[in-house]
């Protein structure tokens, strides 16, 4: 058996990264991949946000069809309860779940909401699982005893390790914690391709895809030291010792890929494709703050003295504690997560309090205008660029779920939902954050050489990948294959076939997948998105 399809993630990748560092020599077989190959700026979905995004590449879907909107997820339209989100919520089939049914091998490594892992016919190491239950979390049950007899294999630094990682990021005020940060990722992308090595190596897969999230990582605490232009003069030691580690960073990622690429064989098609892409990011708007000051929420000042007086809570309170610090009986809008960027307005679904649903779309379009009204304290810009009703962001049969708006700022950064004085806080240093064009690269038989197909959709990643596998793309998917990627010659050898509409995934049974997220669990994730930036 070979590999069919190689589908390499770039957590965060973005061109204006990608293309100065092949440029620079930094990133030499991505220049020669890119030459080979087709590329497309990719558009994301709103917001572009890691968990729906990824989720959106690997069904051809966007979120109101899929049903992942962010990192976490309210229970029902009408809960105030807070759970991280998981494999479970992804109510369509997946380019994992539409080999296996064909009779083919899967190996995914370090996606995100591929925990529990889905059964597929190969191998599953799911992203975004503490070290410690990833023995659990892997698929088939004897995976993990496999690769800890692997040479050097530390799965502290597979997964995540959040004392590393704290250690590598408390402060980040010197060389001696931005330095440990960028080698831990820079060993860390090196564990999972020897993950993928083994794998392939023993097992092959028809379809094998690894996400390495580092770009991510590095772009969002290192931005000013990523994307700095040559030449540029640092003032301190510390400073240019962490450009340069960056820069370390991508030209051993660039020695991945090739050999990745190597070892697929010149037959593979392989897809090289990111979620999202990154820009700078200078401030926070305190959205919920914002809020106060209108009259659309208010905090409980009981539960607010609570907070001063210490009581912390831990795993999902820490982004679920906001909503304890609110007086329900007056709020009538207000944010639940931040990585959202979104506004929920609370119904009054005959309780007597929130909105009444007569009242609900005068309310929201009032919401929209005060909203764009909003200006920079410091600059007179406007600080909110574009805001999304859920019918406008996420049709389909998942809207109800979505935020009632979704607000994409200027500065392209995160909204905060923490009490402030403040309606605009600047940050102590440039960060990056997402932005909506990705990267799409593509190399292999009938892929067009040294093709620009301009832009394309971040939902068409999953039908390109069914039809390198040789499968039909199923009617209903809201993707499709870009002929632009593959010459006219090949598309009339193999043409795409579409097949019938994909069958809708039901719930599964708890039974049939390992256990999910405990306590500890859920409050190492939470420190990981803290650290990342995420969540406060």
């Amino acid at each position: 058996m070979a590999v069919k399809v190689l589908l390499i993630g770039l957590d965060g990748a973005t061109f204006s990264v990608l293309d100065p560092m092949v440029a620079r020599g930094i990133m030499p077989f991505l220049g020669r991949f890119l030459a080979e190959g087709a590329r497309a700026n990719l558009r994301t979905i709103v917001p572009p946000l890691t968990p729906p995004a990824w989720t959106s590449l690997t069904t051809g879907r966007s979120p109101g069809h899929h049903g992942v909107f962010d990192f976490f997820r309210m229970d029902s339209p009408e809960s105030r309860h807070i759970r991280f989100a998981s494999s479970r919520d992804i109510s369509v089939p997946t380019i994992w779940d539409a080999a296996t049914a064909a009779g083919l091998r899967v190996t995914a490594l370090n996606f995100c909401l591929t925990f529990p892992a889905p059964k597929v016919a190969g191998y599953v190491v799911p992203g975004w699982v503490p070290w410690r239950q990833l023995r659990l979390a892997c698929h088939p049950a004897d995976l993990f005893d496999r690769l800890k007899a692997l040479p050097g294999f530390e799965p502290r630094e597979l997964a995540m390790d959040v004392k590393l990682e704290e250690r590598a990021t408390e402060g980040c005020s010197s060389a001696e914690e931005y330095a440990p940060w960028i080698e831990f990722h820079t060993r860390r992308e090196r564990h999972w391709f020897d993950v993928f090595r083994h794998l392939t190596d023993t097992a092959p897969s028809d379809l094998t895809a690894v996400v390495f999230d580092g770009v991510d990582k590095l772009q969002h605490l290192c931005w000013r030291f990523v994307a700095a232009e040559p030449g540029t003069v640092w003032e301190h030691e510390w400073e240019r010792r962490a450009h340069e580690l960056c820069l370390e960073y991508f030209r051993q990622l660039d020695g991945v890929i090739e050999r990745m690429c190597s070892i697929a064989g010149r037959e593979a098609t392989v897809v090289i494709a990111s979620d999202h892409g990154f820009g700078p990011t200078r401030q926070v708007f305190h959205v919920n703050a914002w809020r106060e000051r209108h009259g659309y929420l208010t905090w409980s000042k009981e539960q607010l003295d609570k907070q001063e007086e210490g009581s912390a809570l831990l795993g999902v309170g820490q982004v679920a504690r906001h909503t304890f610090l609110m007086d329900w009986e007056r709020t009538r809008a207000f944010a639940t997560t931040p990585t959202s960027n979104g506004i929920f307005i609370a119904r009054a679904n005959g309780n007597g309090r929130g909105v009444p649903e007569a009242e609900y779309h005068s309310f929201r379009q009032r919401l929209v205008r005060e909203l764009r009204a909003e200006k920079d304290p410091a600059t007179g810009d406007a600080l909110i660029s574009r805001i999304d009703t859920r019918e406008e962001a996420f049709p389909g049969p998942f809207s109800s779920l979505a935020p009632d708006l979704t607000l994409s700022l200027a500065d392209g950064g995160l909204v905060s939902i923490l009490p402030s004085d403040r309606l605009v806080s600047p940050r102590p240093a440039v960060a990056g954050s997402h932005r909506p064009l990705g990267v799409f690269l593509a190399k292999g038989p009938g892929v067009r050489p040294g093709a620009d197909a301009g832009e394309l959709s971040i939902l068409d990643v999953a039908p390109t990948v069914l039809y390198g596998l040789g499968l039909s793309v199923p009617a209903d998917l809201e993707g499709r294959v870009p002929e632009a990627v593959f010459e006219a010659e090949a598309l009339k050898r193999k043409p795409v076939r579409v097949g019938a509409v994909a069958a809708a995934v039901e719930t599964p049974a708890a039974a049939s997948y390992a256990p999910s997220f405990g306590a500890a669990e859920e409050e190492a994730v939470m420190k990981r998105l803290q650290e990342l930036g995420y969540v406060e």
